[in-house]
């Protein structure tokens, strides 16, 4: 509904319109659901057992709006402090989410669960340019290119300069640190979250080690986690325990 498919902008929009007002319908307890039974049935029943932050589920519609506005539009980000409010409705949400249905409300597990969020959010991004920027989507921020001297055409062109891979350099740089600052909410989560937790954060760690591997050049390449990267994923998260 947001980006596959050949559906224009307006209709995404219009979708995705329908779709959160089904979502209030589920909320507030409506009783017949006109489109996607099969999804807001089930989630009204999970909403009332769990108490579910509704408002979470929001934040992910706007995130998904904004994709497809600033697609449409072919905008970018300003400066990190937009491209992160955008992680904050676009991923931040997911790990909240799964937290208040552990029962873990802390704020420091709250900061810890958006921190690792955000991380994966940002992987996801400087893994995928080489793709995200033929379909319109723009992720490295005018204030960073600025800062590393990267005109734009070199990045619609995807011309892997020096100053490009910097630029790339120091984004994977800003998502370890977010990954790492998290990383101890893996010992917040009872039994199996939390070993589940240990390969979430070391499969994002780990593309950023083949990012770095590859010399930042994933303005061409896109790399990706193969099947003889679990054991060390493995060991790596058995390491991580207290």
């Amino acid at each position: 509904m947001a980006d596959e498919g050949d559906a224009s902008p307006a209709e995404r929009l219009a979708s995705l319109q329908a779709y959160r007002q089904a979502l209030q319908q589920a909320a507030d307890g409506g009783a017949a659901f006109a489109n996607w039974p099969q999804v807001f049935g089930p989630l009204q029943a999970a909403i009332t057992t769990h108490q579910l932050p509704v408002q979470l589920l929001h934040d992910l519609l706007d995130a998904f709006v904004q994709d497809i506005e600033k697609t449409r539009d072919a905008a970018g980000y300003a400066n990190d402090a937009e491209l992160w409010d955008y992680c904050r409705r676009s991923a931040n949400p997911v790990g909240r989410l799964l937290l208040h249905l552990y029962g873990v409300h802390g704020a420091q597990a709250l900061a810890e669960s958006d921190a690792i969020c955000t991380a994966l959010q940002l992987i996801n991004f400087w893994q995928d340019l080489s793709v995200d920027i033929p379909r319109g989507r723009f992720y490295l921020t005018a204030a960073a290119r600025a800062q590393f001297g990267v005109p734009q055409a070199d990045i619609l062109a995807r011309r892997q300069t020096p100053d490009a891979t910097k630029l790339i350099a120091a984004c994977a740089g800003a998502a370890r640190a977010s990954m790492l600052k998290g990383s101890q909410l893996v010992h917040r989560l009872p039994g199996r979250a939390g070993w589940e937790l240990r390969l979430v954060v070391q499969g994002g760690l780990r593309i950023l080690d083949k990012i770095s591997a590859m010399d930042y050049a994933t303005l061409s390449q896109r790399p990706v986690l193969r099947a003889w990267d679990a054991p060390l994923l493995l060991w790596r998260a058995w390491r991580m325990r207290k």
